[in-house]
């Protein structure tokens, strides 16, 4: 075992989105390539859970600043 990280990881090129059960405040980051792979993945989990777009990653920032929407199930 060894010493934990000290520095925070680095941001892929692409689209981030978390996922979060209901009424949770974290949730699980997910990347994707593209645009139409992030709604694919929107599609598939927006069934069961709430999912909040975080935008486009570019050089390890965010480009595209979401106003953080928020998809809650129906």
């Amino acid at each position: 075992m060894g010493r934990p990280a000290t520095r925070p990881g680095k941001l892929k090129d692409g689209f981030y989105i978390e996922i979060l059960k209901k009424g949770a405040k974290k949730g699980i980051k997910l990347f994707r390539e593209d645009e139409r792979q992030m709604l694919i993945a929107i599609e598939e989990y927006k069934k069961t859970k709430d999912i909040l777009i975080l935008g486009e990653s570019k050089n390890n920032k965010f480009i595209t600043k979401s106003k953080f929407l928020k998809l809650e199930t129906t």
